[in-house]
């Protein structure tokens, strides 16, 4: 009885010394993976091509960060990339980066990003823009009243709305620098 007992303890002892090392492996790899994670959403975000749509852009009014009332009547004559989005999405904070710097890029062209998001306290987002850094429009939806609009709610999303209020681009998912310059700057350049 006893080698028996000693075998089972051995095997016991074993099991436990390898379910350990698959733990720490496990936690040692984590990092990494999540870093691959954000590497291939970027890498696909280029190859996803938007929506071309071609209808009068919804009717939107909603609050800014500073609790503004604002519209994308305000908008009329320049290119308004909307983007629907939320603190707690890591694809939407994976993608800011990348508006940001388009954005800035073109903002001389009569370009706007206005990023509406979805539903978070007004101090939360506020923390978030200054730790991105963004500088374009902030608006806040409480209600979900821009993806009722645009019919989507899936985030990021983001339409394009040209100089004359036609919405034109529409992405479910997030967009990179790259994406944009392909998609949107061909229209920033009509009716310069």
């Amino acid at each position: 009885m006893s080698s028996i007992q000693g075998s089972s303890r051995r095997s016991t002892a074993l099991i436990t010394l390898i379910a350990g090392l698959i733990f720490i492996l496990g936690a040692l790899l984590l990092p990494f993976l999540m870093n691959a994670q954000q590497v291939a959403i970027k890498s696909v975000a280029p190859l996803l091509p938007p929506t071309i749509t071609t209808g009068a852009a919804p009717k939107l009014a909603l609050n800014d960060i500073n609790g503004n009332p604002v519209s994308l009547n305000d908008y009329l004559g320049k290119v308004v990339l909307i983007n629907n989005w939320a603190t707690w999405c890591p694809p939407c904070k994976i993608e800011m980066p990348e508006l940001e710097s388009y954005y800035n890029a073109h903002i001389s062209d009569g370009f706007v990003v206005v990023a509406i998001e979805s539903g978070e306290p007004p101090a939360e987002v506020k923390t978030f823009i200054k730790e991105q850094g963004l500088t374009f429009p902030v608006w806040l939806d409480p209600h979900g009243l821009s993806v009722d609009a645009f019919q989507n709610w899936n985030l990021p999303s983001s339409y394009v709305i040209d100089r004359s209020g036609i919405l034109r681009l529409a992405w479910t998912g997030g967009v990179n620098q790259a994406t944009l310059e392909k998609y949107v700057t061909p229209i920033l350049e009509e009716n310069k």
